[in-house]
């Protein structure tokens, strides 16, 4: 834990060494394709999203492992640099996690993962954990790593009184998590594939954030460039995306739940946690990627007070 800091979001969740190709479009089957740059970025829905609450005013500590070589050196620092907790990050002695993505001239893109330290995460860690799931406010989850580990972590926060968001991202069913969750992200595929409607629109998404009520006490659905809804209980919200002419779309899903959980860990109401969310997604997805890591509250709550001045400027 960084000194005099209380860890008001404990993240347990991946770190990937994400390599990415900028090309035209997503290769056949058998097709060799040229592509035009590449780079890499600190990856992995946990890193992501820790290194997103810390950005965005929260104090974070991240629990997670990573393996003992160069890919895992990176990481590190990058995660310490944006002033996220690490004491209870473990080194271990394998590959650390690490995936390949295609960014696409339309600003939309795939990738592969593979897991490595990240299959690491264990039960027993989360125990030597629990002075940071057990203190912290919120605790945001993602399926990225097991189940068990995940389940651990939430009945330490739940016992504490802490909020549980859970990114249900890769999606899948609960499991022994339910009853657990207070909140659940999902956006509209992840959505559809846990049993709600196709996700066309923002109407759409607010049925199936209803729709999906039954997996936990709140549900939000982000739907891309249509925005996003929510439900709890009988009550409903809807908050349109403001259009936003570049479009590189790759992290957008990690920044929105990372700053979702650092305004509810703050004590926003929900639905100001919502547009907050929204509005850091947003100015992501408007930014080259050079300019991404210094986007912090400031900029969210000029968006949010002037739309189109801002975004003319992206």
């Amino acid at each position: 834990m960084a000194v005099g800091r209380t860890p008001r979001v404990a993240v347990v969740g991946s770190l990937h060494f994400d390599i990415m190709v900028q090309a035209p479009y997503l290769p056949r089957t058998g097709e060799t394709l040229m592509g035009s740059s590449w780079w890499w970025k600190p990856g992995g829905k946990g890193g992501n999203q820790a290194m997103a609450a810390a950005r965005h005013g929260a104090a974070v500590e991240m629990i997670g492992c990573l393996g003992d070589d160069e890919f895992g050196v990176r990481l590190r620092e990058r995660l310490a640099a944006a002033g996220v907790g690490l004491a209870h990050l473990r080194t271990v002695p394998q590959g650390s996690g690490m995936s390949v993505a295609i960014q696409q001239e339309s600003g939309d893109y795939a990738a592969v993962v593979v897991s490595g330290a990240n299959r690491a995460i264990d039960e027993a860690q989360i125990g030597a954990a629990s002075a940071a799931t057990g203190s912290c406010r919120v605790l945001l989850l993602q399926n990225e790593i097991a189940e068990a580990a995940n389940t651990a972590a939430a009945r330490f926060a739940r016992a504490a009184g802490a909020s549980v968001v859970l990114n249900a991202a890769p999606a899948r069913p609960p499991g022994r998590l339910a009853g657990l969750v207070d909140i659940l992200v999902v956006n509209a595929i992840e959505a559809e594939m846990l049993g709600a409607a196709p996700v066309q629109d923002l109407a759409d998404a607010a049925a199936a954030a209803r729709k999906l009520l039954a997996l936990a006490p709140t549900v939000i659905v982000t739907a891309g460039a249509h925005g996003v809804a929510s439900a709890s209980g009988p009550a409903s919200v809807a908050i349109p995306a403001p259009a936003v002419a570049r479009a590189e779309t790759h992290g957008a899903g990690d920044v929105f739940a990372g700053a979702l959980a650092a305004r509810l860990a703050a004590a926003a109401p929900l639905e100001a946690a919502l547009r907050y969310a929204a509005a850091a997604a947003t100015l992501h997805v408007g930014t080259p990627e050079e300019g991404r890591a210094a986007i912090g509250p400031a900029d969210v709550q000029r968006l949010i007070a002037d739309p189109d001045t801002l975004l003319r400027k992206l």
